[in-house]
């Protein structure tokens, strides 16, 4: 079974090296790696140029304007010919090697169309250090009205599901990846288990007031997906989804792991 991880970029010299080798270490040998490009001008194209070879065919890139990370993301998925897409930012890093074999052995084993597992949170410049633990648990019930989701760097999908159900909706500016896991999973009820590993760590950093600025813009985007989507939803939804993060935030914090 093919799996096919698609990283989007644009001026990500600095990073890219470290996503593409934690891609480049993984024990499983059937992986299709496609990056998507938006005309980047530092040095990402030579990186990616660099790499290139060591993959001996399994990696595509592109590099032309596109209409934001969704557009680009969607550009991606539909390059991709592996049974399974997955996506890796050009800031992440998977955790270990063994990450993808483990999603391949799960979603063969327990016949799902999607899995989806734990995330670290760590500072932009050091790798090591862990700001927030994201852990997951099983899919509840109408689990996204309660400020459930999955981590979606750890979200890993059957391409089927996505030509059958959409891409990204690039109306959303932001949060277009919760639109699309709020749609297969509670509109389409597609069969998804949770593992419970860590995949991904994901770099973090910013102002505090653009942070501030993110979850207000992102609590008027996830209420506009309910929406679109015919999804009831408490007016209380944004505190609901603001808790379990303080809640991961604290654990991290005090090490209630």
């Amino acid at each position: 079974m093919k799996l096919s991880i698609i990283t989007v970029t644009y001026n990500s010299d600095l990073t890219l090296s470290n996503t593409i080798q934690s891609v480049l270490q993984q024990s499983y040998n059937n992986i299709e790696y496609i990056i998507v490009d938006g005309l980047s001008r530092d040095r990402t194209i030579e990186i990616i140029k660099e790499y290139e070879p060591i993959f001996h065919g399994r990696l595509k890139w592109i590099s032309e304007k596109d209409n934001g990370l969704y557009d680009a993301m969607n550009k991606g998925i539909k390059m991709a010919t592996g049974d399974i897409i997955g996506i890796l930012n050009s800031d992440d890093i998977y955790i270990d090697k063994y990450v993808i074999e483990d999603v391949v052995v799960s979603i063969l084993q327990k016949k799902v169309d999607a899995i989806y597992g734990n995330l670290y949170y760590v500072k932009k410049k050091d790798l090591s250090s862990i700001i927030r633990v994201w852990k997951g648990y099983p899919y509840p019930k109408c689990g996204f009205g309660r400020g459930w989701h999955p981590a979606h760097p750890t979200f890993f999908v059957k391409r089927v599901i996505y030509e059958n159900f959409g891409y990204f909706d690039t109306s959303f500016k932001i949060s277009a990846d919760f639109e699309l896991m709020l749609r297969f999973l509670e509109k389409y009820h597609i069969n998804a288990v949770y593992i419970d590993r860590f995949m991904v760590k994901m770099r973090i950093g910013g102002e505090s007031s653009a942070s501030l600025i993110k979850i207000l813009e992102g609590n008027i985007n996830v209420m506009r997906a309910f929406e679109k989507n015919d999804i009831s939803v408490s007016i209380f939804y944004p505190l609901l989804r603001l808790f379990p993060k303080i809640f991961d935030v604290l654990k991290s914090k005090f090490k209630w792991i």
